[in-house]
């Protein structure tokens, strides 16, 4: 199951971009534990957290989430880390006059979209305790890193196509970024999307310009087919046919290329 399905549990547009938020930025590790870990992290806010967030000032709502999520842990995120995420969001909603946060992160005339994340991430990284679990959340895409979680939440808000949100109306489609995960990693390099071995921005780069190639106004539309490719255990990664003989992409893959010697 993608954790896109926690947020997909939520009716109203703006308890969706929250609980988007916080599934996005806790998306890694085993698919069970990490769901119910975002449910948990979730569930004192009720069925409309952005409501109850936007009801309470920071103190009050600080004061309830660090009771009620007394305990909580996922893997290198605790207790005050989640606590610190979730009141971001509301700092950043109210910072926005309650539109969200897709301000924050717009691309503009003067801020590419990386440009754009890189200074949020920074103007967090002052605001936020420096715990391990908030520099995991917090990696910047000028240093060089990959953003996966990052990237696949902003694919979430901003692309309408399914399994997406599509609720950001003024972040373009064709300035987002593929979501880089080992399995997107992998079967780019296999069906030739990129030539780079290190998961970063630059493989980042890389695969995104060669999906613009197919689709140049929405070239994310492929990120969840890539993804789920390996998630599921369709592509093993390795040679192996003809179990590879179903694969739509056997043709341009390596796995279904007879190797020759090189003269």
């Amino acid at each position: 199951m993608d954790p896109l399905a926690v947020p997909l549990t939520y009716f109203e547009p703006w308890d969706r971009e929250f609980a988007a938020w916080v599934a996005a930025h806790l998306a890694y590790g085993r698919v069970a534990p990490m769901l119910k870990a975002i449910r948990c992290a979730l569930a004192p806010l009720g069925s409309h957290p952005a409501a109850w967030l936007r009801s309470r000032n920071q103190k009050e709502a600080r004061k309830t989430l660090e009771s009620a999520l007394k305990g909580w842990v996922w893997r290198f995120h605790t207790q005050p880390d989640i606590v610190d995420w979730i009141l971001t969001w509301k700092r950043l909603d109210e910072a926005s006059g309650f539109q969200g946060i897709e301000s924050h992160l717009l691309p503009g005339p003067g801020a590419s979209a990386d440009e754009s994340l890189s200074r949020l991430v920074q103007s967090l990284r002052l605001d936020l305790p420096q715990s391990r679990g908030t520099r995991f959340s917090l990696p910047d895409p000028l240093e060089g890193a990959a953003c996966k979680r990052w990237r696949m939440f902003l694919r979430w808000m901003v692309r309408e196509g399914w399994p997406d949100l599509g609720q950001w109306k003024h972040y373009p489609k064709d300035a987002l970024r593929i979501p880089l995960d080992t399995h997107v990693s992998r079967i780019s390099r296999m069906i030739g999307l990129t030539t780079r071995a290190t998961p970063d921005a630059r493989m980042v780069e890389e695969i995104t310009t060669a999906l613009r190639l197919l689709d140049p106004l929405d070239p994310i539309c492929f990120d969840f087919a890539l993804s789920h490719l390996g998630i599921l255990g369709d592509c093993p990664g390795v040679r192996s046919l003809p179990g590879c003989a179903p694969c739509p992409l056997v043709a341009i893959c390596r796995a279904g290329v007879t190797k020759r010697k090189t003269p």
